[in-house]
């Protein structure tokens, strides 16, 4: 789950069919101020091989489960496994029924999110059809987030990590931005030592420049938590108060998901001895 604190950006255009050689993206039909667009459900597979792995089926929508498996089978494959970025219903929420649907199993991180097979763990390589598919742990959006590098395609896939527009929120208290800052910094270099120049979202448009957009990242994070600290310096002392006074440029109906960023902000103000 996202929401966007850039205002007046412009909206590149929605993902939907062939991103890269081997990514299908299939746009689930959820759109919304905390989904962007909707969900963005990834098709996974080598040109030439029958099996094809799907990462974030979505929420359970059974036109667009089902959009998903006719997308795969038009192309001639068969889907042989299903990935979870992390737990939010709107990427997980119709795992069950289209595990059910195909006959798959679901890997994730969070043992709570797995069905009929083993878990996925970091450093985990998925190999399902000649696929290689490289788990990474990213952290800090939510506690069981993670990534997935695809070297063929110079590629990675951020879930709500990065998003293809705005900014995600730390989803307190089982996000945490000390953790978050990390998994951005390691998404930075798999751009500067592994050559990625691609990002594949859980929302919004593909990003050709996946380093630029880490560092915006980055910087925006840094100038967002500088607003907080001197917010509170100020005398304002709630989360609610700090959202009010940091955020006043964002639509007031996504002040609810700024507030768990602002916690979250606070969190690792005090245990930094900054406030």
């Amino acid at each position: 789950m996202t929401y966007t604190d850039l205002p007046g950006q412009p909206r590149p255009g929605v993902p939907g069919g062939a991103a890269t050689a081997r990514a299908t993206c299939v746009l689930a039909p959820n759109p919304s101020a905390m989904t962007l667009d909707g969900t963005n459900t990834w098709i996974l597979a080598e040109p030439d091989s029958a099996l094809a792995v799907v990462v974030d089926p979505g929420p359970l929508d059974e036109a667009h489960l089902r959009a998903v498996i006719a997308t795969v089978e038009e192309a001639g494959k068969q889907i042989a496994l299903t990935l979870l970025t992390h737990g939010h219903a709107d990427h997980s929420g119709g795992a069950a029924r289209f595990a059910e649907l195909t006959g798959t199993a679901v890997r994730a991180l969070d043992p709570a999110q797995r069905l009929g097979g083993e878990g996925l763990g970091v450093g985990d390589v998925i190999t399902t059809g000649g696929l290689e598919l490289h788990v990474l742990s990213t952290p800090g959006h939510t506690a069981d987030s993670l990534c997935f590098h695809l070297p063929a395609d110079r590629a990675v896939l951020t879930g709500d990590t990065v998003l293809g527009r705005g900014t995600t929120m730390v989803a307190h208290p089982d996000g945490r931005l000390g953790d978050y800052l990390d998994s951005l910094r390691r998404l930075r270099s798999l751009a500067v030592d592994d050559g990625v120049d691609t990002v594949l979202p859980g929302h919004g448009p593909v990003l050709e420049d996946a380093r630029g957009a880490v560092e915006y990242y980055l910087a925006h994070r840094a100038k967002r938590l500088a607003q907080v600290e001197t917010a509170v310096e100020n005398g304002h002392r709630t989360a609610a108060e700090v959202v009010a006074h940091v955020y006043a440029d964002v639509d007031p109906s996504l002040w609810p998901a700024a507030e768990l960023s602002v916690r979250a902000q606070l969190d690792y103000l005090g245990e930094h001895g900054l406030i």
